[in-house]
């Protein structure tokens, strides 16, 4: 029995015991918890940050277009060729790039797990059937379906936005659920509920998917920085959020327009983009040492 299935079959005690004990190897992993206060601190910085600053992120400043970072002035980390703050408009940038990533990775999960713990669960023809589904959306290019769905709608709407990446990012995790279901639904915990009488929804609901949790929170720490990147990348190309409002993508873009003699306009949204990416990726892999029951 896996370490998630015996959490689920052991008294109340031993599951807590079991995330206690993760939560300790979590904690004893620097690079992760390193990863994760960063991460805090860039949240923090994005949602209060602004509130210091005099300037808003559409606001123009006339006198001061593409001036440095550090000049004779309010603007702390300079200013856009248009004289927009670029402090504000980065952190801006960052609101919308995590609400986007945290946003479209919970409609991913959402639908992943319920369609994977499904078909591995039923088996089958219908399991079968609901693979090839995948398989057949696997085939077809991700962007060229986000392009087309964020076109059909209103573009640049942030809500159209996550639902259109989201819509897109739940196939892996459909496959990642359906292979652990398929090991958990012989377990003896699984049998023993058959018997009682437990339907197939509450078996799904209050056996499979929660012993599956480990897997789907790991994958959901990678797939984040997957979904900001993608965004960025749409936004880099301009399908993504549009003017006045701003993404790390949009400003990276106009960044690399004016690096040749405004070189501040690119390296700071791609600072914060890199770091972003960099803390995700640091801390999904600190979730997976913690809940991998192999390395315990």
């Amino acid at each position: 029995m896996t370490d998630q299935a015996m959490a689920a079959a052991l008294p109340a005690g031993a599951a807590r015991g079991f995330w206690a004990d993760a939560w300790r190897r979590l904690r004893r992993n620097k690079a992760a918890m390193v990863a994760a206060s960063l991460i805090v601190l860039i949240a923090l910085l994005a949602f209060i940050g602004p509130t210091f600053s005099p300037h808003s992120f559409d606001a123009i400043d006339w006198d001061n277009m593409a001036v440095p970072p550090g000049g004779p002035n309010d603007h702390w980390l300079g200013t856009d060729r248009l004289g927009r703050d670029l402090f504000v408009r980065t952190l801006a940038g960052v609101q919308i790039s995590l609400q986007i990533g945290l946003l479209a990775t919970l409609v991913s999960l959402c639908i992943g797990v319920a369609f994977g713990a499904t078909a591995g669960y039923l088996g089958g023809k219908i399991d079968n059937l609901m693979m090839r589904f995948v398989d057949i959306l696997y085939s077809l290019p991700y962007i060229f379906i986000v392009i087309i769905l964020s076109t059909l709608f209103e573009r640049g709407n942030i809500y159209v936005l996550f639902l259109a990446i989201g819509a897109v990012g739940w196939l892996t995790m459909a496959r990642i659920v359906r292979g652990q279901t398929l090991s958990l639904k012989r377990k003896e915990f699984i049998e023993a509920a058959l018997a009682s009488g437990v339907g197939t929804p509450g078996i799904l609901a209050r056996h499979i998917v929660p012993n599956v949790v480990g897997p789907v929170i790991i994958y959901a720490t990678l797939t984040i920085p997957q979904m900001i990147l993608f965004e960025s990348f749409l936004s880099f190309l301009g399908l993504g959020v549009q003017e006045p409002q701003a993404s790390l993508g949009s400003l990276i873009n106009e960044g690399a327009q004016e690096m040749e003699s405004a070189v501040w306009m690119l390296l700071v949204p791609a600072g914060f983009l890199v770091t972003l990416l960099t803390c995700f990726n640091f801390l999904g892999d600190g979730l997976r040492d913690a809940l991998d029951p192999r390395d315990r």
